[in-house]
């Protein structure tokens, strides 16, 4: 749980140092570090072009059951966001089983997501986001420069939609 809101608090910092305003929303109560999750408020957020960033188990929902993948495509959706951003500490998603030296597609479909050996994304998440035409983007955040890329919609790591 404090792990993710940690988490939450450095992509914070990191975005707020290239300027772009942020504000972090999760299922406890730390009033110092971010608010509580509230959908309407998260909405007036991104529409005064804030990013809003989910921390807590499950992305903020505080149920246990929920992955933190799957409770950020549940929040994507219940945001009619227009995609759902994963940072993650490699380029993106690749087969783990095909011998191909891992190399990372550019874009798949949910169903080569789902049907593959795919990693770095639970399926329950991909799922749900194809369920709910939500593009999901899975990118290297160490890599300088990716965050504000994934953010503004350029081309990093694996784009997995239709």
């Amino acid at each position: 749980m404090m792990a993710t809101v940690m988490n939450s608090i450095l992509l914070q910092s990191a975005l707020e140092k290239l300027e772009i305003k942020t504000r972090v929303q999760s299922a406890f109560a730390l009033p110092e570090v971010d608010e509580p999750y509230s959908r309407q408020r998260a909405i007036r957020h991104l529409e005064k072009g804030r990013v809003v960033i989910f921390g807590g188990i499950g992305a903020g929902t505080g149920n246990l059951l929920f992955t933190t993948d799957a409770a950020a495509a549940l929040r994507a959706s219940e945001l009619n966001a227009d995609a759902m951003v994963k940072g993650v500490s490699v380029n993106g998603i690749y087969d783990s089983h095909s011998g191909n030296g891992h190399v990372v597609p550019e874009h798949i479909s949910y169903r080569e997501a789902v049907s593959g050996n795919f990693t770095s994304m639970d399926t329950m998440a991909i799922t749900y986001c194809e369920e709910n035409g939500i593009p999901v983007v899975v990118f290297n955040l160490l890599e300088p420069g990716n965050i504000s890329s994934a953010l503004c919609g350029g081309q990093v790591g694996t784009l997995i939609d239709q």
